[in-house]
């Protein structure tokens, strides 16, 4: 039986690369989006014509009945679970923190930290082998911002990249009695459309001569970091990090 990953954010960006690559590495791919049902299943579909497995579910993360609904769904449908990729992460405009108000940051946290969190609860709640599960691997898709701090940019958003990675580090000292990896991927300057919803189309020009690499990264570097944190290869990695930034 092929291995059950679910992905949040999937229909585009990072997560989508996530989908394409386990997909072709066996899994069966659940790919989790909020509103463009159209980019969703079109993952799907590449999936399938690749000879993969997948399918599509809706679910705001940031909503805690959304939330148990789609991992009901992955329940009656796969009838197991074994990876999750925490991805699904949103930012606003650049400004500076004296610029932000209460709503634009709650909207920020929710998503990005609450999402991550219930999310992660429901993985382990079916993964947990204290809990009759079998096991399985978590891997949030953090940021660099979150050690940077994104100063004039996304604050807010740094912030809750932050608070991501002591997730990361908590649960996977929660779990790894339990047959629970957990880790995280810290991308830099990737090449999606994430910059595009900032306010900047072309942020990563703007900055790659500040990477020593001097270069923007694609989706797909940042993919195969977190598939390798998934699979056996990284049987005795829990609680770690992979920053995926070209040294920035």
């Amino acid at each position: 039986m092929s291995k059950t990953i679910l992905i949040t954010g999937a229909s585009r960006g990072i997560g989508a690369a996530c989908a394409f690559l386990a997909a072709g590495r066996g899994y069966h791919v659940v790919v989790n989006y909020r509103s463009d049902a159209a980019a969703a299943a079109q993952v799907v579909r590449a999936i399938e014509e690749a000879g993969g497995g997948a399918f599509a579910v809706q679910a705001d993360v940031s909503r805690e009945d959304e939330v148990r609904r789609m991992f009901a769904e992955v329940d009656a449908r796969c009838g197991r679970l074994d990876a999750l990729v925490n991805n699904a992460g949103i930012l606003a405009r650049q400004m500076r923190v004296e610029q932000m108000d209460a709503a634009r940051i709650g909207r920020i946290l929710a998503t990005n930290v609450t999402g991550s969190f219930l999310c992660a609860r429901e993985a382990v709640l079916r993964m947990s082998t204290q809990r009759g599960g079998s096991g399985g691997a978590i891997v949030n898709v953090s940021s660099r911002a979150g050690v940077l701090g994104a100063a004039g940019e996304y604050v807010d958003y740094a912030a809750s990249k932050a608070a991501l990675d002591v997730l990361t580090i908590g649960l996977a000292k929660e779990t790894a009695n339990e047959g629970i990896r957990v880790n995280g991927v810290r991308p830099g300057l990737i090449d999606t459309e994430m910059h595009a919803s900032g306010g900047e189309p072309g942020r990563i020009e703007r900055l790659k001569s500040a990477v020593p690499m001097g270069r923007g990264g694609e989706a797909d570097e940042v993919a195969r970091a977190v598939l390798w944190l998934l699979s056996d290869e990284a049987s005795y990695t829990t609680g770690s990090f992979i920053d995926v930034s070209g040294g920035r």
